[in-house]
């Protein structure tokens, strides 16, 4: 069975993470179809889940940070984390924002090039990163998922140089609604309603806009009968005309 944990990368626990609550295994995990390990059968998800603990993170617990050792790999189950990097100049970039289903800690680096931080809740799984290489190297169609993973993430990273490029910043901001409700799509959360669990100082932070201009942005939205904002998030009444946003 997973071993339930609030340990970090450097083997010392986080004395505030709460120790996930009990529950079946892999074979069972929700966001498994989703996930890179989707591919293994149920004998290789039993050796999966020895290899693995269980960490439960409270909001705005980190679950690693910027310049730490990257010993681990995680995968999300529940919740979502905001991955963001600090500009030698003092400044912060939201690189993107992590949900269900989303594998953490896959680029070969020694150390961590971004933070991760909750934003609500979260639980995920994590894999010392020298027992989660040698199972890799044992399953070659475990490393092709991780391959398709890699490339899934390369075009994201491509999309947000897109999206910070010459869009205007309704178009950004009509993007990342419509990117978000993608993403949540995948993960079986099919709903005209988009959550916002980030802020608007990270949403601004993440599109490279000001926060005034993301409020403006999305009361322009709304006022114009695109989006309906609504407690936690917004709503995409005008679905159309945001896709021809996002599209230009």
């Amino acid at each position: 069975m997973l071993v339930e944990t609030s340990a970090r990368d450097d083997e010392t626990p986080a004395p505030t993470c709460r120790q996930a609550r009990p529950e079946n295994g892999c074979a069972e995990c929700k966001v498994r179809p989703i996930s890179v390990c989707s591919v293994l059968t149920p004998t290789e998800l039993d050796e999966l889940e020895t290899l693995g603990q269980r960490l439960t993170l409270d909001k705005g617990q980190t679950l690693f940070g910027q310049g730490e050792p990257a010993g681990a790999v995680y995968n999300v189950i529940d919740g979502t984390l905001r991955l963001s990097r600090l500009l030698p100049d003092g400044r912060r970039q939201v690189m993107g924002f992590a949900l269900p289903g989303d594998f953490l800690g896959l680029a070969l680096q020694d150390v961590r090039s971004v933070s991760a931080e909750a934003l609500g809740p979260v639980r995920t799984c994590r894999f010392a990163r020298k027992d989660f290489d040698a199972l890799v190297e044992a399953k070659p169609h475990l490393l092709r998922s991780l391959h398709e993973r890699a490339g899934h993430e390369l075009a994201l990273a491509q999309e947000q140089m897109l999206l910070l490029g010459r869009r205007t910043a309704e178009e950004k901001v009509a993007a990342f609604l419509l990117g978000l409700r993608d993403r949540y799509a995948r993960t079986g959360r099919s709903s005209v309603t988009v959550e916002l669990p980030m802020g608007r100082q990270d949403m601004a932070d993440h599109l490279g806009l000001t926060i005034e201009t993301v409020s403006r942005m999305l009361t322009r939205l709304d006022r114009a009968h695109t989006i309906l904002i609504v407690p936690g998030g917004v709503r995409l009444v005008d679905v159309e005309r945001l896709e021809q946003l996002a599209a230009t």
